[in-house]
């Protein structure tokens, strides 16, 4: 069973943004974000990634058009993950193609009602141009010059059903096509990754592509082109051209924006992995998991719930399996859960530490950089249990003053060794009847540059603050 929910509303402070995520307990649905402002003279351009889970160039795009950029004119909606279950699993569909069921679907379908709400906001009136973004094959070319290129492949093509359609904007398919593919292989420059017009003349009996996602758009009065980065390149190099298609297109509709990183495919990876942030129950537990290990044992979960969470990035979801929990960023397992349950204190408390000799105030779910030591001040009522502290008869690490050699390596939260777990607890008269109360993590990386700004900053306890978890 997979269980999730998405809390994109906090974003909103951040940049123009807004999303309606579909939450419940089952497979996990797509989710809309929407960038930028409309207005009566603005576009809109609908993009749509992840209709086949096995495509990660498209469905990485949207994602990182959906976190890494600002619309600065115009307005973006994007759905990078259509096909979520199956992009968990890592396949074209887990209940057959979808993108073969937009002609005719049976109610009794388990994809119907994703079909239904996708219709729905692709024929919205505000939708002004709709992208499908896939990996496809090979490479496009309209001559047959060997096995991976030629006109039977489908990767580095812009996707056309037919040449023209009768719209007051944008209706010139072709012309639109070829101009972005001219402007995007001007950049390109070497004609090895270069973009091609793919015409599929759908309505002429092309019987498969007239079940398709653009084929219905286009029909609906909605101008639709379907993206292809070549499956022969690595990821990080679909996300690029995909990447540089978008932005094309968008500057074709007089969309303005910026993004947050500069636009090479040895950029790409880097900014993919920087995304994999999750928080838990309400920001409890806050997880980086850019080194996360492959396995967190004995994981404080809350007994008879679900398991709520934010994450900024929306390919991240979290599958519960028979019993463990595993976190997905797209079709990449990241990390496994092995729960322990326990009841949750209702209100956590505030703590306080000392930070390289810096007191300082902390919230649960922060991450604290530590140079060389740090001891834990609980209230009175709450228990601190460093995990993977090597001394022996302890069970409340409050009051303590510790290292990184207090450490067990191999309890690390991280590869590198270099972060650890402190879990906070309610006592209780049996410790087995303790309330989980939060978490913080203690990174000792790289962290000698930050004694000078703790001493500058934090002044007392009282009136001190560091949360990074939200």
């Amino acid at each position: 069973m997979l269980r999730y929910c998405f809390y994109c509303i906090l974003l909103l402070l951040l940049f123009s943004y807004s999303s309606i995520s579909f939450c419940a307990t089952g497979n996990p649905s797509f989710s809309l974000h929407k960038l930028g402002a409309s207005s009566p003279q603005s576009k809109t351009l609908l993009v749509i990634g992840g209709i086949q889970g096995d495509e990660p160039g498209g469905f990485h795009a949207a994602s990182l058009l959906t976190t890494q950029y600002t619309i600065t004119n115009g307005t973006v909606w994007i759905v990078p993950n259509l096909n979520f279950p199956s992009i968990i699993k890592r396949s074209r569909g887990v209940y057959g193609d979808l993108n073969r069921k937009f002609a005719t679907i049976n109610e009794n379908d388990p994809e119907y009602q994703l079909v239904e709400r996708i219709k729905s906001i692709i024929i919205n009136e505000d939708v002004d141009v709709v992208l499908n973004l896939h990996d496809g094959s090979g490479f496009y070319r309209e001559d047959y010059h060997d096995s991976e290129y030629g006109p039977h492949r489908w990767g580095q093509s812009v996707i056309i059903d037919q040449e023209n359609i009768n719209v007051n904007n944008f209706g010139d398919l072709g012309e639109i096509a070829r101009e972005v593919t001219a402007n995007v292989n001007s950049i390109i420059g070497d004609d090895h990754f270069a973009y091609r017009v793919k015409n599929t003349r759908t309505a002429e009996g092309d019987e498969e592509m007239a079940k398709t996602l653009t084929f219905f758009a286009i029909n609906q009065g909605k101008p639709a082109f379907g993206v292809e980065a070549s499956k022969n390149l690595s990821k990080s190099e679909r996300v690029f051209y995909h990447l540089l298609v978008l932005e094309n297109f968008m500057k074709r509709m007089g969309i303005t924006f910026h993004r947050n990183f500069e636009l090479t495919a040895a950029n790409i990876n880097k900014v993919i992995i920087e995304n994999r942030n999750i928080a838990l129950y309400d920001n409890r537990i806050f997880m980086d998991m850019q080194d996360i290990r492959n396995q967190l044992n004995f994981f404080p979960l809350e007994q008879n719930s679900n398991i709520d969470f934010w994450t900024k990035d929306p390919l991240i979801t979290v599958v519960e399996e028979s019993s463990s929990f595993d976190i997905y960023h797209g079709n990449e397992r990241i990390t496994t859960l092995i729960p322990q349950y326990f009841d949750y204190d209702t209100k956590p408390p505030q703590i306080s530490m000392e930070v390289d000799g810096c007191l300082k105030n902390v919230r649960m779910g922060s991450i604290v950089k530590v140079a060389n030591t740090f001891k834990i001040i609980t209230p009175n009522g709450y228990r601190a249990n460093a995990i993977g502290f090597s001394r022996q008869g302890e069970d409340n690490e409050a009051g303590l003053t510790i290292e990184k050699k207090d450490f067990s390596s191999r309890y690390s939260v991280n590869q590198g060794g270099s972060i650890f777990r402190i879990e906070f607890y309610k006592t209780a008269d049996q410790k087995n009847d303790d309330k989980f109360a939060g978490m913080v993590l203690i990174n000792f990386e790289d962290a000698s540059h930050h004694i000078a700004e703790l001493q500058a900053d934090v002044v007392s306890a009282n009136t001190s603050d560091d949360s990074q978890g939200r």
